[in-house]
């Protein structure tokens, strides 16, 4: 796919040996580095300032847990399970998100960088003061996602479902909307400005502006 987004992909070997993610208990510092976490379930962990580098995850499934400042460098998430965990304060460099589930996921003030979510479901997601910078979301549902306040520097929303979609706040000037779809959408009118839409999202915005179109 040609993307008009240049990311840069995660460096991770190419052949690395499978971990396991109760190595972590052993560190004195929360570090993870150099390998595979496969088919785990990583249930009613807290672990604050945990960073992971190199690092593929794949059919990990997270329930009830919380990773409060996690930094993240090249790391893949491939059909992983993330919904409700909190990843507040994160810091995520070159990082992919293949066939994820994100329901209800906390980014709230994460700085994303370098990152795609690819094929995701990712409703109800907090992104609330998130700043992103090269970032695509590709064929991903972002139905009632929060994107109150957030910085969007390159970010991309290709053939996305952002129905009830928040940008309250968020300026979209250099975004393109235009191939992704939505009944309804939540924003100021400020926010819009510098946005490309399709005509037939142009249509629907204009009501906003109590505009009637015959």
């Amino acid at each position: 796919m040609n993307r008009k987004i240049k990311l840069d992909e995660p460096i991770i070997p190419t052949v690395i040996d499978k971990i396991n993610f109760q190595d972590i208990f052993y560190e004195e510092e929360p570090y993870l580095s150099n390998g595979l976490i496969e088919n785990t379930l990583i249930e009613n962990e807290r672990i604050d300032l945990l960073t992971l580098s190199k690092i593929h995850l794949k059919n990990v499934t997270f329930i009830d847990s919380t990773f409060y400042q996690i930094d993240m460098t090249d790391v893949i998430f491939e059909n992983c399970d993330l919904s409700n965990l909190d990843l507040s304060n994160a810091r995520l460099n070159r990082v992919r998100f293949e066939r994820c589930k994100l329901l209800g996921s906390n980014f709230t003030k994460a700085n994303i960088s370098n990152s795609i979510f690819n094929e995701c479901i990712a409703n109800l997601t907090n992104f609330a003061e998130a700043r992103f910078k090269q970032v695509i979301f590709d064929e991903a549902s972002l139905r009632n996602a929060y994107f109150y306040d957030c910085v969007l520097n390159k970010v991309g929303f290709e053939n996305c479902d952002i129905n009830d979609i928040d940008f309250t706040d968020t300026s979209l000037k250099g975004i393109d909307l235009s191939t992704s779809s939505f009944q309804h959408i939540t924003l100021d009118l400020e926010s819009l400005r510098g946005c490309t839409v399709s005509t037939e999202q142009a249509i629907g915005f204009a009501s906003l502006l109590g505009l009637k179109i015959v």
